[in-house]
């Protein structure tokens, strides 16, 4: 199995030269975080995923969680690198400072996160959903639990989850069952049966504190009627310790296709005690501040693996020797050359890098979103921002989880036979990111959130928002209208325009097909999902391409690495960019064609 390098270059070429993270500090009134404070996170970040985290991620697939008698134990060494990653820092990397966290920006924490999905998915799960039960607990809890759990939470001494789904209550969440009826003392009795919940139980922090929704006896029906309950599962004594065993159990973990070192669990509460979070029948509100940090973490977790999985399929190509070029001969000390000279693999590796460094590229501008989310003053512009924000989550869920599927099947196909071979990792980081397409709301979801929120929602006007902005940064390289300011990148800038009138034109399509047929918003939100995703990337990849370009012109020393941006950008103009073409031939004819078959027709 490779051996996992982060991708530090690449990643201070997209947080230094291309977003400014200093400027945008600076621009926040952040400007004591300086480019020594980055670089050192990137460096100590590095070191950490390379050699405490990646280690441990082959064998930890192989050995798995196991559970007896209720209790849950993580695969060996996964104990000593939670407790070095909390005592490191990073637990609180960007938490409030009232209790003890950083409060960095989000944009600092981001490259550091996508380190360990490259390195150890599996244990990165289990401080993941603490951040975000921080965020809930922070902004809508009491500060009575403020000041019980925040302090321990950030400090990773317990951990936290997140506990929406049932078994006959997936995305449809109004259908929950689990109840809770109120104490005398102010506290609630939890009782009903949670899956699927990560990290639910394991014996890596002392305590495990459940964000758990649940229903009122008196509460609406649907989803309006759903509260949100804090549930420890020790309960805490006068002193803040873990003392009483809360009546909440792990009735068993799923054995799982990927993923297999953390613990999926099936929760119990029988009359659990618990004291609820922001106000009766508000928790899908208190939730989704969860939510939507969950799912740009999931997105950086496709990101990750797609990473891991270029890494390891370079490296093969590379080192695996079959039959000759092509064009001749081109390692005549060896009986055949590398792989990396056949064009297919070319294909599949470039492929790989321009999904892989496109999404880096825009989880890192998302992320600048977050922190603008957090620091923004000026209420114009921070409600400007939450919205272009909220237009992004979807498509960082979505189409960094598809990436890292496709990222990780390619390199199993370069590695051919030895890829299907559990020894070599490769199928490890095929099985392993499948996970990332289906949770947090499956992409399906994602695709008519997109179209239902983001797209009807608004009648179009953050899709339109952001298309303006990108055709600012266009006409920032153009003259007139026919001259282009770069003739290396001019064909670039020129064919995103096309993209853009296109993109408009198609948003103002679906939002009318759906006026007329509420049908054609499940029909058409996958292809338009799919089509704005891909439309996105080439601006990131303009926005790369254009500095690289002006690094070059003034005389760069690392030509190679800036002609390498340009190269790959015009690989995937050419070569990914025209499937939006059948995603726009899709969406494009109707919703008669899924909807006109009669679902008893559907027989063996």
């Amino acid at each position: 199995m490779t051996d996992y390098k982060a991708p530090l270059r690449d990643m201070r070429f997209i947080l230094n030269e291309v977003i400014g993270l200093e400027k945008h500090y600076q621009s926040l009134g952040l400007a004591d975080i300086t480019s020594d404070l980055i670089d050192s996170i990137l460096e100590e970040g590095a070191r950490f995923s390379e050699t405490a985290l990646a280690p441990l991620n082959r064998q930890a697939d192989e050995e798995a969680v196991t559970f007896e008698n209720g209790v849950v134990t993580t695969p060996t060494g996964f104990k000593e690198a939670y407790r070095q990653y909390c005592d490191n820092g990073w637990a609180s990397i960007t938490a409030p400072t009232d209790f003890g966290g950083q409060d960095l920006p989000n944009s600092l924490a981001t490259p550091f996160h996508e380190m360990t999905m490259s390195s150890n998915l599996s244990l990165r799960t289990y401080p993941g959903l603490t951040e975000g039960s921080i965020l809930a607990i922070n902004k809508h809890g009491s500060d009575e639990l403020k000041n019980t759990y925040l302090e321990k939470l950030i400090d990773g001494t317990w951990s936290g989850t997140m506990c929406l789904t049932e078994s006959q209550a997936g995305t449809d969440l109004g259908m929950l069952r689990t109840k809770a009826t109120r104490n005398t003392d102010g506290s609630y009795s939890v009782t009903g049966t949670k899956i699927f919940i990560t990290a639910g139980e394991h014996d890596l922090s002392e305590n495990i504190i459940h964000l758990v929704l649940a229903k009122l006896p008196d509460a609406p029906s649907g989803s309006k009627g759903i509260s949100l309950f804090l549930v420890p599962k020790f309960l805490p004594n006068a002193e803040g310790q873990p003392d009483e065993r809360n009546a909440v159990t792990c009735g068993s973990v799923e054995h799982k296709m990927g993923i297999k070192a953390s613990a999926t669990c099936v929760l119990n509460f029988e009359n659990a005690k618990g004291w609820i979070v922001g106000g009766e029948h508000q928790g899908l509100a208190c939730m989704f501040t969860m939510m939507n940090d969950a799912r740009f973490q999931v997105g950086l977790q496709g990101l990750g693996i797609a990473e891991m999985a270029f890494q390891g399929a370079l490296e093969y190509a590379n080192d695996r020797i079959q039959t000759r070029s092509l064009s001749g001969i081109k390692s005549p000390d060896k009986v055949a050359d590398p792989i990396i000279v056949h064009p297919d693999v070319r294909r599949m590796l470039l492929t790989q890098i321009a999904l892989t460094e496109g999404c880096r590229m825009m989880s890192y501008y998302v992320s600048t979103l977050l922190d603008k989310e957090r620091f923004e003053t000026d209420k114009q512009k921070h409600k400007e921002n939450t919205a272009l924000l909220s237009f992004f989550i979807p498509i960082v869920k979505s189409f960094l989880t598809d990436a890292g599927q496709e990222v990780s099947s390619l390199g199993v196909q370069v590695y051919g036979g030895h890829g299907f071979i559990r020894e070599w990792g490769m199928e490890q980081l095929m099985r392993d990111s499948r996970i990332l397409m289906l949770y947090e709301g499956t992409n399906g979801v994602q695709a008519l959130d997109f179209i239902r929120r983001k797209l009807l929602g608004d009648n179009g006007k953050a899709l339109n928002g952001f298309i303006d902005q990108i055709n600012q940064f266009c006409d920032g390289y153009v003259y007139d209208d026919t001259k282009i300011k770069n003739n290396n990148i001019g064909g670039l800038i020129t064919t995103l325009k096309d993209v853009l009138i296109e993109w408009e034109s198609l948003g103002m399509e679906a939002i009318k097909a759906a006026q007329q047929d509420p049908e054609e918003i499940g029909a058409c939100s996958v292809d338009f999902l799919q089509y704005s995703s891909y439309a996105v990337l080439p601006y990131f990849w303009a926005l790369m391409a254009t500095v690289a370009q002006k690094e070059i012109e003034a005389g760069s020393n690392e030509a190679d690495f800036y002609n390498s941006k340009i190269i790959t950008a015009t690989f995937y103009f050419d070569r990914i960019l025209p499937r939006t073409k059948m995603h726009k031939h899709a969406l494009l004819s109707g919703a008669e064609n899924l909807m006109k078959l009669n679902a008893k027709h559907f027989a063996f």
